[in-house]
C-alpha cells in the first residue's frame, strides 16, 4: 500500500512489460495531494538494442548523450537536478519510491568500465565536463573533492554480465549550490524524440516547473537484458514537480498576488469563533476545481506519434466516485481497485480535463476519501540539523523516526561532507526515544574514509536499524576549518551549503512484508547551510591601496633623482628655442609695443 503505484498495479504489470518490447513510451500520472497541491510524474523511456549502438545507430536514444557515454566508458548513469523539499508529513510517501529523487542542487552517479582508480578519474572528469556542456550546469566543478565512491549505499540497476561488474567503478558526486533552472529543462527536452512539440511534454514549461514548491528532474540510462531476449540499452526521464493549485492558477498577466474579496474568502467554519462577520481564512480548500489547462497554463497536443500507442499517456488517481469532465474523443480506463483511471486522447487534437469542486458543506457533505487518495505512510521520517554555536566547533544531528507499529526498519545513511567539516568519529552517539543506547545495537556496519585538505572530502556510511515505532537521533561533532581568502565565494557571508543525506532503505527479508517493502527505495534530508570564519575582505584591499601608494611615491622620487637632470640658472642655455621660446618672444613684442604706446602719448 505504500508504493506510489500502489493502486495503478494492473495497469502496471501490463504497460511494464509492453514498455521493454516496445522502443518509446510516455506517460503522465497525476494524484491530488493534500493542502491543495497536486504532484504531477512525467515518465519518458526509450529502448534501444545494445548491439544497434554499438553499431552507431541512433533511432530513438539521443545521439548527442549516446557518443558521450560512448566515449568514456559509462556502463549505467544516474543524473538529477532537484529544487525544494518534500513535505513527507503532509504528502506521505515520495514518488517512484524515492528513486528517482535527489538532493537539492544537482546529483550525479555512474558506474565507469576501469582497470584503475587513476582511469576511472580520468574518465569521470570527461564525463562531467561533457555533461557540463550538455545540460547547461556546473557539473564541471564536481573535482575530486565533491568526489565520493561509495561502498554500501548505491548497486547497479541494470543487467550486467559478471565479466563487466568486475571492471565496473562507482563515482559519486553532488553540487548542492547549483540553482536548477530553465536553461537545465530546454536540454532536458531537447532528449525526447519530440521535442517538446507533441504528447504531454507540451505541458511542461519553465514557468509553472521552477514554480512549484517541490521538482525533480532524472535521466537513467541502464542496460536491460529480458529473459529470452536481445538486450537494450534504456534511457529513462522522469520529471515530478508538486504544484500549488491555488498559485497555479493565478494567470501569468496578473501574477501578483492580492487579497480576495470578503465574498470569495476561504473561511475555516470548526473554529468556535467563526461567524458572517468573524472568519478565520484557511490556507488552502481540499476539492476545489482545476482544469489541466489552469494548471499548466496550456492544454496538451494530441499525443507524440512515436510513443507506443498501447499505452494511456495519461492516469489519475482520484476516487471513482468523484467526476472527471474531459474533451471529446477521449476513452477512460477504470482501475477496479476504484481509487485510478487512465485515458487514451485523440492523437491529433488538443486534450485537457477538468475535476469539478466538491462540496464538503451542507447536509451531505463529501469527505476526504471522497476527494483525494489519501498517501502512503512513509516507510522513514528524517530530519538533519546543525547543533552548537560559534564559528569553531559544531554538531550535526539526525533524526530518524519509524512509523512503523510491528516493522523494523535496515537502511544505509551515507554523508558527503566538504574537507573544511572536520568530524569527531568518536562523538558519534545514537539515542533511541530519548535514552542512550550502545551504538552496536543501532549502527551495524560502519565505513568512514576522512578528509584530507584540498584534496577530498569526508565520507561516512552508516548501516542501521530502527526497531519498530521508535525515534533515533544521530549525532556527532566537527571541527570548522579556516579557508584562504582566495576559496571563498563572493557571497561568503551567506554560508557554505552541505550536501544532502542519502539513506537507502534495504529490501525486507520477511516473506510476509508488504509490497513496498520487497524492494530498495531511498530518500535524502535537506542541505544544510554551514557557516564559517569569515574574514573582512575590505582589508585585503586597504593593504593593496596602501602598498601602492607608498611604492608609486617612492618609485617616483627615486626615478626624478636617477633620470632627471638639475642645472643651474646661470648654467643655462641663452637661446631658448622651440613652443616655450615662441611663446616669450611673442609676449616680449606685446609689452615692447605697450610701453612704446604710452611713451609717445
Amino acid at each position: 500500500m505504500r508504493h506510489f503505484f500502489s493502486y495503478l498495479i494492473p495497469f502496471s504489470i501490463l504497460f511494464w512489460s509492453v514498455a521493454i518490447a516496445s522502443d518509446y513510451h510516455e506517460q503522465l500520472i497525476l494524484k491530488p495531494l493534500p493542502q491543495s497541491t497536486l504532484l504531477a510524474s512525467f515518465n519518458f523511456r526509450s529502448n534501444t538494442s545494445l548491439s544497434q549502438f554499438e553499431a552507431h545507430n541512433f533511432r530513438y536514444f539521443p545521439r548527442s548523450l549516446g557518443q558521450v557515454i560512448q566515449h568514456v566508458g559509462t556502463k549505467e548513469l544516474h543524473l538529477r537536478f532537484s529544487l525544494g523539499r518534500w513535505d513527507a508529513e503532509s504528502w506521505g510517501a515520495r514518488p517512484w519510491d524515492g528513486t528517482k529523487e535527489g538532493g537539492t542542487g544537482v546529483e550525479l552517479w555512474a558506474w565507469l568500465e576501469a582497470e584503475t582508480d587513476e582511469e576511472a578519474d580520468r574518465k569521470w572528469l570527461s564525463l562531467t565536463n561533457a555533461l557540463s556542456g550538455l545540460f547547461c550546469a556546473s557539473l564541471n566543478f564536481i573535482d575530486e573533492t565533491r568526489t565520493t565512491r561509495p561502498v554500501m549505499s548505491f548497486q547497479p540497476e541494470g543487467d550486467h554480465p559478471n565479466s563487466t561488474l568486475a571492471n565496473m567503478q562507482l563515482l559519486h558526486g553532488v553540487l548542492p549550490r547549483e540553482v536548477v533552472c530553465t536553461e537545465n529543462l530546454t536540454p532536458f527536452l531537447k532528449l525526447l524524440p519530440c521535442k517538446g512539440k507533441a504528447g504531454i511534454s507540451t505541458l511542461l514549461d519553465g514557468h509553472k516547473l521552477f514554480d512549484a514548491s517541490w521538482q525533480s528532474m532524472a535521466i537513467d540510462i541502464r542496460p536491460i537484458c529480458p529473459e529470452g531476449g536481445e538486450c537494450v540499452l534504456q534511457i529513462e526521464q522522469t520529471i515530478d514537480m508538486v504544484l500549488d493549485i491555488e498559485r497555479s492558477k493565478r494567470p501569468r498577466g496578473n501574477p501578483i498576488p492580492r487579497p480576495p474579496p470578503g465574498h470569495d474568502m476561504k473561511c475555516n467554519s470548526s473554529k468556535p469563533y467563526h461567524s458572517d462577520d468573524t472568519c478565520f481564512p484557511t490556507d488552502f480548500a481540499e476539492g476545489q476545481e482545476w482544469a489541466l489547462d489552469q494548471v499548466f497554463g496550456k492544454s496538451i497536443k494530441g499525443t507524440c506519434p512515436l510513443t507506443d500507442p498501447d499505452v494511456p499517456p495519461i492516469c489519475i488517481q482520484v476516487p471513482h466516485v468523484r467526476d472527471i469532465y474531459t474533451t471529446a474523443g477521449s476513452t477512460e480506463f477504470k482501475n477496479p481497485n476504484g481509487f485510478s483511471r487512465c485515458y487514451k486522447i485523440p492523437s491529433d487534437e488538443d486534450f485537457s480535463m477538468m475535476l469539478p469542486q466538491v462540496s464538503q458543506e451542507g447536509e451531505q457533505p463529501a469527505t476526504n476519501t471522497h476527494v483525494l487518495v489519501q498517501p502512503d505512510t512513509p516507510l522513514l521520517y528524517a530530519e538533519r540539523s546543525f547543533t552548537g554555536h560559534g564559528y569553531e566547533r559544531g554538531g550535526v544531528r539526525t533524526i530518524l523516526t519509524n512509523p512503523s507499529p510491528n516493522t523494523e526498519v535496515e537502511f544505509v545513511y551515507m554523508e558527503s561532507l566538504p574537507w573544511f567539516m572536520r568530524i569527531y568519529l568518536h562523538t558519534l552517539s545514537t539515542h533511541v526515544n530519548g535514552e542512550a543506547v550502545a551504538k552496536n545495537n543501532i549502527i551495524e556496519e560502519i565505513y568512514y574514509r576522512p578528509a584530507l585538505d584540498r584534496v577530498r572530502g569526508t565520507q561516512l556510511e552508516l548501516r542501521m536499524r530502527i526497531p519498530p515505532a521508535s525515534t533515533v537521533f544521530l549525532t556527532y561533532d566537527f571541527e570548522k576549518s579556516i579557508l584562504r581568502y582566495t576559496e571563498y565565494p563572493p557571497d561568503a557571508n551567506r554560508g557554505f551549503d552541505v550536501a544532502a543525506a542519502v539513506i537507502t532503505i534495504l529490501p525486507s527479508t520477511s516473506p510476509d512484508a508488504p509490497l513496498a517493502r520487497q524492494k530498495t527505495s531511498s530518500l535524502r534530508t535537506t542541505t544544510l547551510l554551514l557557516s564559517l570564519p569569515t574574514p573582512d575582505f575590505s582589508m585585503p584591499y586597504n593593504v593593496i591601496i596602501f602598498t601602492s601608494t607608498v611604492i608609486a611615491l617612492a618609485f617616483g622620487g627615486m626615478y626624478n633623482i636617477l633620470i632627471r637632470r638639475f642645472v643651474g640658472a646661470d648654467e643655462g642655455p641663452e637661446n631658448i628655442s622651440g613652443l616655450k621660446g615662441k611663446l616669450i618672444g611673442v609676449v616680449s613684442n606685446l609689452v615692447g609695443k605697450l610701453k612704446g604706446g604710452k611713451g609717445k602719448v
